[in-house]
């Protein structure tokens, strides 16, 4: 949780989530991509690495991506998570305010959303694969969903 990993072919990423966000940021070309484990969406003077908050990751992954040489305008966005995972409908909804912020963020910095699986009431576990740049989304008792 809180983490960000740089992942390029022919290597894999997986993560599991619940009202966290899991964002992958990808080059197609050059096959290479950044994924964040996100928890909340705003760092607001907390502790914790880039990764741990939206407002600090998607700068973050960008910068990670420069570095290796991807291209900015070719970066595509595919996410995952932001479930409604405890109940009640009060103001405090984790799920719905780091997918309100990554949103946000993804549109501010004009990249374009490839693929999304996001909101319910259960979690996931997804698997990013930088060879061919497929998001499995897998929820228990359904079929698994290729973003």
């Amino acid at each position: 949780m809180g983490q960000i990993a740089v992942i390029a072919a022919p290597d894999v990423g997986r993560t599991v989530l619940g009202s966290c966000i899991g964002l992958v940021l990808y080059d197609p070309p050059a096959k290479i991509g950044a994924m964040a484990h996100i928890v909340l969406a705003e760092k607001q003077n907390r502790p914790g690495p880039p990764g741990k908050f939206a407002d600090t990751a998607v700068p973050h992954m960008l910068e990670l991506l420069a570095a290796r040489g991807a291209a900015r305008r070719r970066l595509i966005a595919k996410l995952a998570g932001g479930s409604a995972m405890f109940s009640g409908t009060g103001p405090i909804q984790v799920g719905e305010a780091n997918y309100r912020s990554v949103m946000r963020l993804l549109k501010d910095a004009h990249i374009r959303i490839a693929g999304e699986d996001t909101g319910g009431r259960k979690g996931r576990r997804i698997t990013f694969d930088a060879e061919t740049g497929r998001l499995v989304v897998e929820i228990v008792g359904q079929d698994p969903l290729v973003l």
